[in-house]
């Protein structure tokens, strides 16, 4: 029986971006690309006669731009749009309002070299085409801050009048979170929840250079915790979130009873940089049954061995469950190699961040 080819139509006013992205796409037997046109008013009526799986739609183009037409699309007919971006400032703010309209992947186009650089990064591009074609678009509903509960941390009074040795843990609690496909509107659901008294938190959300400066701005922006991208050296503190920034991988550190992060370059780890597994393996060595790991929505299995490292050092490690993922992948591997403790609906998730501070 034959398999079920994934139709992809291209939307992007460069024809040489059209020809490239379209002869890229075409290389692999499972892509059938459906069309490439030069604008979404053209899709429109193209898409009349056929519906695309997954559109491969650049922001920036004359008569209706790339943000309006998907917010169209995700109104009329929700279909997964993974965005081609440029690698610009000003490009990664548009993207960040893509992502929020509903869009479920980016990959990056530079101003100049475009040709070879999108052969190069053929991989990447077909990856994020199958991925989204696996997306699951429910809309995210959002948490209420009010609805979750925070317990009472015991005062010296209570433990001294008691006559018993506090078991009370004195060092911080970290919770490391790692994601891919769908993750940025996951993380924003579970970061717009959390109140200011939360843990600190280190997070790797695969996402291109320039875009996680964005990200974490826009989160800022939304959230009562802060939410920065990380910077070399920089400490992780209560209330506080730090995005790894695409390019680098993010170490998690102790000095003393004090975390903080390092940043540095290095090979792909798992095909990504930043990698769940980086950030996984060395939360294991420097938090260990002082951390809490969540391995949330996206394709393939980056963070699994780094979250078994975590179970095995004494964290406490969660899974998002299928039915709340975007793309149920890395968490379903994460639960068969036996790396998770248990699966969580992304509703669930804010509370047992809460829960794991005290």
């Amino acid at each position: 029986m034959k398999r079920k080819t994934i139709k992809v139509m291209v939307v992007d006013d460069s024809a040489v971006v059209r020809q490239v992205v379209s002869s890229v796409l075409k290389t692999d037997s499972e892509i059938e690309v459906c069309g490439a046109v030069a604008d979404p008013l053209f899709a429109m009526t193209r898409m009349r006669m056929q519906w695309p799986d997954v559109i491969v739609l650049d922001i920036e183009m004359p008569r209706m731009d790339g943000i309006s037409f998907l917010k169209k699309i995700m109104a009329e007919r929700p279909t997964p749009v993974v965005i081609c971006s440029t690698l610009t400032e000003k490009g990664a703010e548009t993207t960040m309002q893509a992502i929020s309209a509903g869009a479920v992947e980016i990959i990056t186009k530079p101003k100049v070299g475009l040709k070879g650089f999108l052969h190069d990064s053929a991989k990447v591009l077909i990856n994020a085409v199958k991925a989204a074609s696996k997306a699951n678009l429910r809309p995210l509903q959002p948490i209420k801050a009010s609805n979750l509960k925070v317990k009472p941390k015991l005062s010296a009074d209570t433990v001294l009048a008691a006559g018993k040795v506090s078991r009370l843990k004195t060092t911080e609690q970290i919770v490391a979170i790692g994601t891919s496909t769908g993750g940025t509107q996951a993380l924003e659901v579970v970061l717009k929840a959390l109140p200011r008294l939360s843990p600190g938190i280190v997070v790797v959300q695969h996402m291109p250079e320039k875009f996680t400066a964005a990200f974490s701005q826009r989160l800022d922006s939304l959230c009562d915790i802060s939410v920065k991208e990380a910077k070399h050296k920089m400490r992780v503190l209560p209330g506080q979130a730090l995005i790894a920034p695409g390019g680098k991988h993010m170490l998690l550190k102790r000095s003393g009873a004090q975390y903080h992060v390092e940043v540095i370059d290095g090979p792909l780890v798992s095909r990504h940089r930043p990698s769940v597994d980086v950030l996984f393996r060395s939360v294991a060595q420097s938090a260990s049954e002082n951390a809490l790991g969540i391995i949330m929505t996206g394709m393939g299995d980056d963070g699994v061995k780094g979250m078994l490292e975590m179970r095995q050092a004494g964290a406490m490690t969660l899974a998002q469950d299928e039915a709340s993922c975007v793309v149920y992948g890395m968490p379903k591997e994460a639960v068969r190699r036996g790396a998770v403790e248990r699966s969580l609906s992304l509703s669930e998730i804010p509370q047992a961040i809460l829960d794991h501070n005290h």
